[in-house]
């Protein structure tokens, strides 16, 4: 009678992914929940609100004016004088750029809209003012 060896199953080594599971949807939760906390540096100012305001994908030039009417571009403060000739150095050739005015709503409306105009006559092609969405 010949016996015939009966082969058994080897034993598989299996890490528990029970934790590791655990662990990265923990890491996952906390990335989610602290993007959200980022803000963006610069001057304070607070923007008019409206309902239909969209976000703008590419900013050109950013030209802010706080509650004074005083002028700044890349947080420098720079005069109504001196503002022209830097628009015009920024804007360059390019006739078609966007200039978007994020004026602090408790601004005089004729300190922003002389702010356009020099934007306007620097040769902005286009012009944005910045808002807030909802009420």
């Amino acid at each position: 009678m010949l016996v015939h060896k009966t082969k058994r199953p080897r034993y598989e080594i299996q890490a528990p992914l029970t934790s590791l599971i655990d662990i990265v949807f923990m890491l996952l939760i906390y990335f989610l929940l602290t993007t959200n906390f980022m803000v963006d540096e610069g001057i304070k100012i607070k923007l008019p609100q409206a309902k239909a305001a969209a976000p703008q994908v590419a900013t050109e030039i950013t030209v802010y004016v706080d509650k004074e009417g005083q002028a700044y571009i890349n947080e420098a403060k720079i005069g109504q004088d001196r503002l022209f000739k830097h628009l015009k150095e920024l804007i360059g050739t390019e006739r078609d750029k966007l200039v978007i005015i994020k004026a602090d709503r408790g601004v005089v409306l004729n300190k922003a809209v002389k702010v356009m105009d020099l934007a306007k006559a620097a040769g902005a092609g286009r012009l944005c003012l910045a808002t807030e969405k909802g009420f």
